[in-house]
């Protein structure tokens, strides 16, 4: 025999010992569950081959993994199988043809179809209807005792329900974590600077193997039985699919996706089926499982040394893959947001070929220590743009550079404004820069800014796509010509959007401030900044100081204004669109003095209910206009609560905190004051 041979299979046995020891006793593994499938494929063929080179401690020959130590180990009294994988539809075929040979029979099979949940297998044993103790797969023969940490879960019952249920249960399952759960359990891990989980599965594991039962509990742990063990003193159905509604029966959580199929075609429709809606099922599941449902047809079949013949998991198309990181490029969203993007050596997971994987944000690079020539885990799951989720660990042999964001935008080259503690980086070139083009616009023309008439979402894109126009100022250069040549758009369209285009030329400073689309500047900050400096030309000139002695302006909001007018190319769109005669109506100075004299002047007000005559945004204006904050809930802070009918909530809120409520007729008698 080869020496060369020799060496292969023991190197793969290693790799495959070290992998499982991560994966079942650390919970932490450092690949993907894809690539280990492949190292044990290999190390099948080559004992297949080699017959004489397998040993007993060959991981081939074992169902699992050597059980944690931490806990006490439990003997299955009937061992807990793994199941034999298959890729492909032809490998579902082929597993159908060795049953009916086997059975000599050429009649459709009748399977039961289930997601293969991504989770941990464990074993619970029943006794006269009490549960007894759990038991986690381990090797297959051995696993550990987690049975304090199962009676946390409320979805495993500590008794079972009605009483035909048999003298001794065993009862084999998934326990895993929700992915509403898991991502509730990460944001706690970041918001408290701890280690997050890498995937439902881990969170799973990690929580069930908690020292401390009280740990478990606080986790969102749930379980789905899928088969029997040991079963005395009782009898159960004569097939699977029945066996699993007495569970149900029982009070055992079985999972609603279970279907029973006849005929290969049939698996393999559902297998698809279930593929088309795995991101919208409420957890993870990495397959499909298929069962002959006949128990008689079960024992005929009988097993292999490490699975049962009647049974096979189809797996999904890997969502994990390792790939190289070969370049950096930083892409500008429609809102400004500059996201790094990992363009990778070419690698197929999630059923797709993928070169490119989001970055998210530097936080994210920082926090994986990301950089450009690393091997990384890209995850892909379904329509979700594929992310890199960690550089495989021990994998990088040099020194590399960290990633660096750019100090310009990439598309129009405006400043990049990073806020400290914020995560996403923006181009400041809100007007002009191309990526933002069709989202600045649309803000340009909303009704609470130039209130152009007629310009809805639709038209300003499609006057984009045309390339008709190219900022707010190019708005004022439509003609009747240019609009009516569009599609779904007829000259007295056209004619009332000119017309409306015209009307819209002479806006308030604070409604024209608003419409520039400055980061964090909504209608009261632009009121406040064209109160406190009357002019285009006096915001433009404030200095980041004078900036925050305004009202309601902090520092964050103070340097994105300054950020804003500091970009030359903003400056250029704003002359532009006073070329294009925009006529600005400052705030004269008596306008400003009857702000500091109303009653509502720096009051906070939430409106609610239907007014008699003013509609709320009418009531919102005025109130605005008195120098009034308004805001959408009641708190402590609210000082009065514009009521009209039906005020619902809002109004019970308000009372139970004495907040002093008033009408329609109160709030025009107070502005009248």
């Amino acid at each position: 025999m080869p020496t060369s041979i020799n060496k292969q299979i023991e190197s793969l046995r290693e790799q495959l010992r070290y992998h499982s020891y991560r994966y079942y006793v650390l919970d932490d593994p450092d690949i993907p569950d894809a690539e280990y499938d492949r190292l044990h494929k290999q190390l099948i063929a080559l004992e297949d081959e080699n017959p004489e080179l397998i040993t007993s401690d060959s991981p081939t020959q074992r169902v699992g993994s050597t059980p944690l130590t931490s806990f006490d180990q439990i003997q299955h009294q009937m061992p807990m199988l793994s199941l034999d994988n298959v890729f492909s539809d032809d490998d579902v075929l082929a597993f159908n043809q060795r049953i009916q040979s086997r059975l000599n029979s050429e009649d459709a099979i009748e399977y039961v179809a289930e997601p293969k949940l991504d989770g941990l297998a464990i074993s619970i044993r029943y006794e006269k209807g009490e549960l007894i103790y759990a038991a986690t797969r381990g090797d297959g023969s051995t696993g550990e005792n987690v049975t304090q940490n199962i009676r946390t879960m409320q979805s495993v019952p500590l008794r079972l329900l009605g009483g035909n249920y048999p003298q001794v249960l065993e009862v084999r399952g998934e326990v895993f974590m929700p992915k509403a759960g898991f991502e509730k359990l990460n944001q706690q891990a970041r918001e408290n600077e701890e280690k997050e989980f890498a995937n439902p599965r881990n969170a799973a594991a990690g929580s069930l193997r908690q020292l401390d039962p009280t740990v478990t509990a606080k986790r969102p742990l749930n379980l789905y039985c899928y088969a029997v063990g040991v079963v005395e003193g009782g009898v159960m159905a004569d097939t699977h699919y029945e066996i699993l509604q007495q569970l149900k029966d029982f009070g055992l959580p079985v999972c609603n996706e279970i279907k029973r199929v006849l005929g290969v075609d049939a698996c393999v429709a559902y297998y698809e089926g279930i593929l088309n809606k795995r991101d919208e099922l409420p957890y993870d599941i990495d397959g499909i499982v298929y069962k002959v449902n006949a128990i008689e047809l079960q024992r005929r079949l009988g097993f292999v040394a490490r699975a049962p013949r009647w049974a096979i998991a189809h797996k999904f198309p890997a969502q994990e893959e390792i790939s190289k990181i070969i370049a950096v490029d930083f892409q500008v969203g429609r809102t400004g947001a500059i996201t790094p993007v990992a363009r990778l050596e070419p690698v197929f997971v999630g059923g797709v070929t993928v070169s490119n994987a989001t970055l998210h944000n530097m936080s994210e690079i920082r926090r994986k220590d990301v950089r450009v020539g690393d091997q990384v885990i890209v995850r892909r799951a379904g329509d979700v743009i594929p992310e890199v989720a960690r550089v495989v660990p021990g994998s990088r042999k040099k020194l590399l550079a960290e990633i660096q964001m750019p100090t310009k935008c990439p598309v129009c080259e405006s400043d990049v404004e990073q806020i400290e503690g914020e995560a996403i980086a923006r181009c400041t070139g809100g007007l002009f820069c191309s990526a933002q083009r069709a989202e600045a616009i649309k803000h340009f023309a909303s009704r609470k800014a130039m209130d152009i008439d007629g310009l809805g979402d639709k038209l300003v894109e499609q006057l984009v796509d045309e390339n008709l126009i190219g900022s707010a100022a190019d708005l004022y250069q439509l003609t009747i010509k240019d609009l009516s040549a569009l599609e779904r758009m007829g000259e007295k369209s056209a004619i009332n959007l000119v017309n409306a285009l015209a009307v819209s030329k002479q806006p308030k400073l604070s409604r024209f401030i608003y419409a520039l689309g400055i980061r964090e500047v909504g209608e009261t900050t632009a009121r406040n900044l064209a109160n406190e400096f009357k002019t285009l030309a006096g915001i433009q000139g404030a200095s980041y100081e004078q900036l925050i002695e305004v009202q309601d302006i902090g520092p964050v909001v103070a340097q994105h204004i300054v950020h804003f007018f500091q970009q030359a190319h903003n400056l250029d769109v704003i002359n532009q669109l006073l070329d294009a005669g925009i006529e600005i109506q400052n705030v004269k100075q008596s306008e400003s003095e009857v702000l500091e004299k109303t009653a509502f002047s720096g009051k906070t007000i939430v409106i609610t209910g239907t007014l008699p005559n003013l509609s709320r945004d009418e009531a919102k204006d005025k109130l605005l206009a008195a120098g009034a904050k308004v805001s959408g809930s009641v708190s402590a802070k609210t000082d009065y609560l514009l009521a009209g009918d039906k005020a619902g909530s809002k109004l019970t809120r308000a009372e139970k905190l004495g907040v002093q409520v008033i009408d329609e007729a109160g709030m025009l008698a107070m502005l009248d004051k």
